[in-house]
Formats: structure tokens, sequence, C-alpha cells
């Protein structure tokens, strides 16, 4: 075989592997508690953004796989990485947990102490970023919807979320700030300072508008991701 039929023949193989990659699908990995477990159900807020994917002519382009189990705090995300996540080969992974790590420690007397929080946490980015993943944060919400600050658990998710703003500015981790936005959001459209109801439905569980609310925030950061 000639010099030059081996060169094409390089050079077809090249381009048929080009294709293939063009066309190799996103794979992002939703990984978090009841949230997120809820999130792949319909009106789920994964479900959603899958639904927004559609209607922006991408669908070829991402695959959506959901994480999430409830109950579950920051360590048992850490504990179940590699069956749940790791497994999939995914491109991206948002992180979205750390309510029950607050909300726990009143309704269950369990929750997670705010040094082992961090800890566990950046070693779960360690992790996922070891295998080439690139990693976003979501802050956790709210555990309830008041907005004059006299939410029982206000400083303590606030303490927690301030610490994911600080990590990831730190190290350059896209973070997607739910908490905050579900505080403007309910300063905007709770004048009645209902605990819940407005994007929850027990306070933390999203209803319809906080699915919808939550699958923007999280199509935006993903579409954002070159």
């Amino acid at each position: 075989m000639s010099n030059k039929l081996i060169l094409l023949g390089i050079f077809v193989i090249s381009m048929i592997l080009m294709s293939f990659n063009f066309m190799k699908k996103k794979k992002v990995v939703f990984f978090g508690d009841s949230i997120t477990q809820a999130g792949v159900a319909p009106g789920g807020y994964i479900k959603l953004v899958d639904s927004l994917i559609k209607q922006e002519g991408q669908e070829n382009n991402y695959e959506l796989i959901g994480a999430g189990i409830g109950g579950d705090k920051i360590y048992d995300l850490y504990l179940r990485v590699e069956n749940d996540v790791l497994k999939h080969n995914p491109d991206i992974v948002i992180i979205f947990v750390g309510v029950n790590d607050v909300w726990h420690k009143t309704s269950s007397g369990t929750g997670t102490d705010f040094n082992k929080f961090g800890r566990f946490y950046e070693a779960l980015v360690n992790k996922l970023q070891a295998a080439g993943i690139k990693v976003m944060v979501s802050t956790p919400a709210v555990i309830g919807e008041r907005t004059d600050h006299s939410n029982s658990q206000d400083g303590d998710l606030n303490f927690y979320c301030n610490w994911l703003r600080s990590y990831t500015a730190k190290n350059n981790i896209p973070l997607i700030d739910l908490r905050a936005g579900f505080i403007q959001y309910n300063v905007q459209n709770n004048p009645q300072n209902k605990e819940s109801g407005i994007l929850t439905t027990d306070r933390v569980h999203l209803n319809a508008k906080g699915n919808l609310f939550v699958a923007e925030e999280m199509w935006k950061a993903i579409k954002a991701v070159k």
C-alpha cells in the first residue's frame, strides 16, 4: 500500500472519529437529595430542564441523569459517588445538597457539623475533578420561605451557603446560588410572609413554580459550560 493511501486512510478515520466526538452528547448528572430524587418525576426540575433543552433544539447535545436519594447529606453523596455518578462517565456534575445537613439537626437530631460539611464537600469535588468532570455547585435553597429572617434555621443555612460561595469563588467552580435566588423571589412574591407555598410545598420541597425556577437556573448554568 502506498504512503498516499495510508495517509488517506488515516485522514478518513480521523474525520469519522471527529464527527463522532461532535455528535457525542454531554452527560449531566444531578447529584443530590430528595429534591433531586423528585426532579426526575413528571413536573420535576430535571424533567423541566429536559423540556427547556428541547425548546432550544439542543436535545442531541445533552443527556440528563438524576442521582438523588431522599434524606441524603453531603457525606452520603461522598459514599455513593462511585456507584451513582462515576459509573456514568459524566461530563458535568451538579451537586445540589445541604438542606438536610442543616434541617435534620432539628427535625431528626442528626445533620452535619459545619467543619465536617466542608471537608466532605471538598473531598467529593476533588474526586469528581480527578475523573476529569466539570463540577458545578448549587446552594441549598430554603428551610422556610418567610422573608423577615424568622425561619428558625435561616442563620445556620446562611452560614453553610456562605461557605459554599467562598469555596467555589476561591476554586473557580461555577455556583448556582439558589439560596440567593429563592430569597429574592420571595421578597418580590411573598407579601404575606408565608412559611411555604411560594416556591415550596412544605418549606423545603419544590412546588411547580419552584421546580421551574430551579430548572431555569440549572439550564442557564449548564449551557454556559464550554
